[in-house]
């Protein structure tokens, strides 16, 4: 079979046993070939066709796709045992808890090993209930948490959540940014504020710089949780080891995810404070997983981290991101018609456009040159830019130029769009 009939082969399964909708979208955005292989920021399909990876996996590949000592980390591991028994020590955990006690911000000590982000988030909200004894969360207009129950009645978009309503009762949502707007909905019956530090899915949206700190506050004031989402933004992303960082202050229960397996393993966790895990403490088997803290996982976790801190990820990603995001926003000063506003912190970098449609366009138009992109769930005016942080300068230099080609076209035909 050759490579033309395997991605038709391919696609035609998408159709019949994925979801049509799905094959039809890449159909119409022309991405009919099949990717194949990857190292660090270059993706290849199945001809042997390169892309610049700018879209991470949604923020799972800021290591590069399949770093040497993750891939290392994981053989080694998969060679001696990669699932645990449950009923002896698992080292790995064990070994990944102590890392994370280390790298997350002030007094966050005790971790919940999971498989993804969603389930580190529903982990938060369960504890935050649990510790509190109480029901009422706030969180945010437009965020993004996940999308099984607990963690889409946290999610601040009607487009994901109308279709399964009801949802979990008590939740409110207020425009994110606004201290006075978190202030008003917070009271003595709130367990917890949810935010993400920079909202993703959202647009990349960077709040005021006394957010975070006036979120703190409230919750310090009526005996709430703050609950930070760094799922997206933790590890490096922004610049720092976590967003929370930038603004100085320690959440009550922080999470991780996507980048915690180093690109290579699928992973997540929620860390909190000693006091607030204290309940877990009286009842360990109160929240579980099967397969969470899995040995192989935790193995390309530790390594990950190591990686991370080894090579200055966190310094690498603020310095690139200030250099793309400066020439981005020439961009947006010669074709304004196109660009309304380049944001971002570090390599969390969202190119805000001034019609929906240009999203799509640029996106195709992107892809045609070589460089994978895409627009934010939350807002398809929003292109999202989080390659890996290591990311050479020659790339970055091949990313702004097909940029700028790219919104060249766009303000061409910015009225059809």
């Amino acid at each position: 079979m050759d490579n033309t009939q395997i991605a038709s082969e391919t696609l035609d399964k998408y159709e019949k046993y994925v979801n049509p909708a799905v094959a039809r979208l890449f159909r119409f955005m022309g991405l009919s070939t099949v990717e194949w292989q990857a190292e660090g920021s270059i993706i290849r399909d199945i001809d042997g066709h390169e892309y610049v990876d700018c879209l991470g996996g949604y923020g799972v590949f800021s290591l590069g796709h399949r770093h040497p000592k993750v891939v290392e980390a994981v053989h080694r591991q998969l060679d001696l045992m990669p699932l645990s028994s449950k009923v002896l020590l698992d080292k790995p955990m064990a070994d990944l808890a102590e890392l994370l006690a280390q790298i997350t911000p002030g007094d966050l000590t005790y971790s919940f090993i999971g498989n993804s982000g969603a389930e580190a988030v529903e982990g938060a909200l369960k504890l935050a209930r649990l510790y509190t004894g109480r029901k009422k969360m706030v969180a945010a207009v437009n965020s993004f948490h996940g999308k099984t129950f607990g963690a889409l009645s946290a999610t601040g978009r009607d487009l994901f959540r109308e279709p399964f309503q009801p949802l979990l009762s008590g939740f409110t949502h207020v425009p994110f940014g606004d201290s006075q707007a978190v202030e008003a909905a917070v009271d003595e019956e709130t367990a917890a504020v949810i935010l993400e530090p920079i909202q993703g899915e959202g647009g990349i949206i960077v709040p005021p710089e006394d957010y975070l700190g006036a979120a703190r506050a409230v919750c310090d004031r009526y005996g709430a949780l703050l609950i930070c989402d760094e799922v997206q933004t933790g590890l490096g992303r922004t610049g720092k080891m976590f967003a929370v960082d930038h603004y100085g202050i320690v959440p009550d229960i922080i999470t991780t995810a996507k980048a915690l397996g180093g690109g290579v393993m699928p992973i997540g966790a929620f860390t909190a404070r000693p006091a607030v895990w204290q309940k877990y403490i009286e009842a360990p088997f109160l929240h579980t997983s099967t397969f969470g803290g899995n040995p192989l996982a935790c193995a390309a976790a530790i390594a990950a981290i190591g990686v991370i801190r080894d090579e200055n990820l966190a310094s690498r990603a603020a310095s690139t991101g200030e250099y793309l995001i400066g020439e981005l926003k020439k961009l947006a000063v010669y074709y304004p018609e196109v660009i309304s506003e380049v944001r971002g912190r570090g390599l969390m970098i969202g190119m805000d456009l001034t019609k929906e449609g240009a999203g799509g366009f640029l996106m195709a138009e992107m892809i045609n040159q070589g460089i994978l992109v895409a627009y934010t769930l939350n807002n398809p005016k929003v292109i999202r830019i989080e390659p890996p942080l290591a990311i050479e300068m020659v790339l970055v230099d091949r990313v702004i130029a097909a940029f700028s080609e790219a919104v060249k076209k766009a303000a061409e035909i910015i009225e059809d769009l």
